[in-house]
């Protein structure tokens, strides 16, 4: 009987659906606005994920060692930074190697080269670089490394600089930035599924709301309430189904419109890479949410015509 139920509760919510032709094209319409929000939110917070990220990745702190510096003291100092839970990596550059990246970074610059070559030797120290996991840890970072209690002595001997200080107003804007994204994009992300939910309510209670005499003969004539919302409620999910599906096509160009200008945006990426990369989960969560759209905007517009 729950079976025999279940079919003719499907097969009369596909009827529905095919039958109110005018109704569903245009419940359909404003669900793929309602989708193409999420969708949008999607691709946003993968934008701003991409950005945070460069930005992170520009904050450091260098400790410049002494020219004398053993190379295994560098390396037992890295590894006891690297032991730290704030740190993310630590990468260590040689005397030769900074050297290599001074006249990379200063080609085009001969009174720079020429005054290297006077000097005859390599001025120049070797350097620990230190990325943090998160912005505000590298003033915990910054502490553990003025402790000197928690060095030996020959570790202590080897540090010339750590140019926090000189970094920490940088590191500090850059946080609260970075901080204000984050923010930002939350509350991008509560508005546009909050307009999503409204959107397609409010059509779909519509929708119902030209069946609400049909409504009304089923309960006269003793239909059980399962058995009257479950069509609407099918019905609903066909919306979601179908504006999912024609949503996902038709972001396919709007990446592909899209991916050379977000490229030039600081930190900017690809969207249509994005969007291919990711499109089994993207894919994923535009069906779901159009089909929870659906079915409970159909469930509760339902509700309203039944409990009168």
């Amino acid at each position: 009987m729950f079976w025999t139920n279940t079919k003719r509760i499907f097969k009369a919510g596909f009827i529905n659906f095919w039958r109110n032709g005018s109704v569903s094209l245009s419940a359909v319409f404003v669900m793929i606005i309602a989708l193409s929000l999420v969708a949008a939110t999607l691709l946003l917070t993968a934008f701003l994920g991409t950005a945070l990220k460069e930005l992170q990745g520009k904050i450091d702190v260098n400790i410049y060692l002494t020219r004398t510096a053993p190379e295994s003291s560098i390396m037992d100092l890295k590894k006891r930074l690297e032991a730290l839970p704030e740190v993310k990596a630590v990468t260590y550059i040689s005397r030769e190697q900074a050297l290599e990246q001074f006249r990379v970074r200063h080609e085009n610059d001969q009174r720079i080269l020429q005054a290297l070559e006077e000097v005859g030797e390599n001025p120049l120290t070797a350097v620990l670089n230190i990325n943090a996991k998160e912005p505000s840890h590298y003033e915990g970072i910054a502490t553990f490394l003025e402790k000197k209690s928690s060095f030996s002595t020959d570790l202590i001997s080897i540090v010339d600089k750590v140019n926090y200080n000189d970094n920490k107003v940088a590191i500090d804007r850059l946080a609260r930035l970075i901080a204000g994204v984050k923010k930002l994009g939350s509350f991008i992300t509560a508005v546009m599924i909050g307009i999503s939910v409204l959107i397609t309510f409010n059509t779909i209670r519509l929708a119902i709301f030209i069946a609400r005499e049909e409504i009304g003969v089923m309960r006269l004539v003793g239909g059980e309430h399962g058995y009257i919302r479950g069509p609407f409620v099918v019905e609903g999910i066909i919306y979601g189904l179908v504006a999912g599906v024609i949503t996902i096509i038709l972001f396919y160009p709007v990446t592909y419109w899209l991916k050379n200008t977000t490229k030039g945006f600081y930190g900017g990426i690809d969207l249509l890479h994005y969007f291919v990369a990711n499109f089994i989960q993207i894919f994923s969560i535009i069906i779901l949410s159009g089909v929870v759209l659906g079915a409970v905007s159909s469930y509760l517009a339902v509700r309203k015509y039944l409990n009168n």
